[in-house]
């Protein structure tokens, strides 16, 4: 975790990010490839009529179950028909928790403004507004950062998310994130690329997800290609998230580096 002068930390909730657009004409929510996610999450759209028209905030999508963030829950309201997000709504209704502004109704575009400057008018903006939607903690203390770190991974959250005070709003290409991890043993289904080379391993995760590795090192490239050339020929099939990859056959164990709350991102370490 980054620590000096003009620091700031903020919890990583273990949701869904969702960009909340307040127009004239209602609320709109987008997801971060773009997409329009309104139809999943209108008890958030609803919710977001509070807001001044003209207000453009950034934030998580995030669902309790039993008092602990699940990402499974929001994972299952995102990939739903308008018709059974209505219904999972109901019993399990969402919140939003917002962490930047990205424009303001009386401001306009606020983007280039720094991340204190932001954080100040994000704060104003929604002192009177009530849940679901609510500000995402955040601290300028290491120390209570840590504390955050070490106690709240038993609540689903994911981790800390470091911001300079000077930055602009720039995506995540500014953000550092501090996530919780741990080591499990996964199934090797597959992978992208030409089998000589193959780019990300698509592995099975105890609890029957299967996802994409980040990209592999050569090392480790060179050490599945030589299986992929003994397994047989490949078909096309989907992970979990709907990411395209080609099968592999049985037989081969890797250990992954994954998030200790939804291992949406793994890293192979090595080939058992």
């Amino acid at each position: 975790m980054p620590v000096g002068s003009g620091w700031w930390y903020e919890v990583k909730l273990d949701g869904h990010r969702t960009v909340l657009w307040r127009g004239p004409d209602g609320v709109r929510l987008q997801a971060r490839s773009g997409r329009d996610v309104t139809a999943a999450w209108t008890d958030i759209a609803a919710a977001g009529l509070q807001l001044p028209v003209g207000t453009v905030i950034d934030g998580e999508a995030v669902v309790y179950v039993e008092g602990r963030i699940s990402f499974s829950a929001a994972q299952s309201r995102a990939a739903s028909t308008p018709a059974r997000a209505r219904v999972l709504a109901e019993q399990r209704p969402a919140s939003y928790a917002v962490w930047d502004i990205l424009a303001h109704p009386d401001l306009g575009d606020v983007r280039p403004r720094p991340y204190s400057a932001r954080r100040a008018l994000l704060l104003e903006l929604l002192e009177d507004i009530r849940p679901p939607i609510q500000v995402v903690p955040a601290t300028d203390d290491p120390e209570t950062a840590r504390f955050w770190y070490d106690t709240l991974h038993t609540q689903g959250v994911e981790g800390i998310v470091a911001k300079h005070a000077n930055s602009p709003y720039r995506a995540s290409r500014l953000w550092k994130k501090v996530r919780h991890a741990e080591t499990v043993d996964a199934e090797l289904v597959g992978y992208t690329g030409p089998p000589v080379r193959p780019r990300h391993a698509a592995v099975r995760l105890p609890d029957g997800r299967t996802v994409l590795s980040q990209t592999l090192s050569p090392r480790l490239a060179a050490r599945i290609s030589a299986h992929l050339a003994t397994s047989g020929p490949p078909r096309r099939a989907r992970t979990s998230g709907g990411d395209t990859y080609s099968t592999t056959g049985p037989g081969i164990v890797v250990e992954v580096l994954a998030g200790t709350t939804r291992h949406a991102v793994v890293t192979v370490t090595r080939v058992r």
